[in-house]
C-alpha cells in the first residue's frame, strides 16, 4: 500500500454559538465554530425560536402586504 495518501485524522474542539464546546476528530486539524450544536438545535432542545437576523419577514410582508404567518379562520 501506499504511504502518506490519507489526510491527518486528529482530535479537533467544536466552538458552538450558544458556547458550548466539545471535542470529536476530523481530517480539518484546526478549531471548528458552528451556528447550532446538539444542545441548541430545536429538535433535540424542544425549544423553537424563530431567528430572522435579516428582517426578511417583514420585508416580504411590507412587499406583498397582508399577514401570511397566522392561521386563516374558517368560514
Amino acid at each position: 500500500m501506499r504511504e502518506k495518501v490519507h489526510p491527518k485524522y486528529e482530535q479537533i474542539t467544536v466552538k458552538c454559538a450558544c458556547g458550548n464546546t466539545f471535542t470529536t476528530r476530523s481530517t480539518l486539524c484546526k478549531e471548528l465554530h458552528v451556528d447550532i450544536c446538539g444542545s441548541c438545535h430545536p429538535f433535540y432542545s424542544g425549544k423553537q425560536k424563530f431567528v430572522d437576523a435579516t428582517g426578511r419577514v417583514e420585508k416580504f410582508q411590507q412587499k406583498f402586504g397582508g399577514d401570511y404567518f397566522t392561521r386563516a379562520k374558517k368560514k
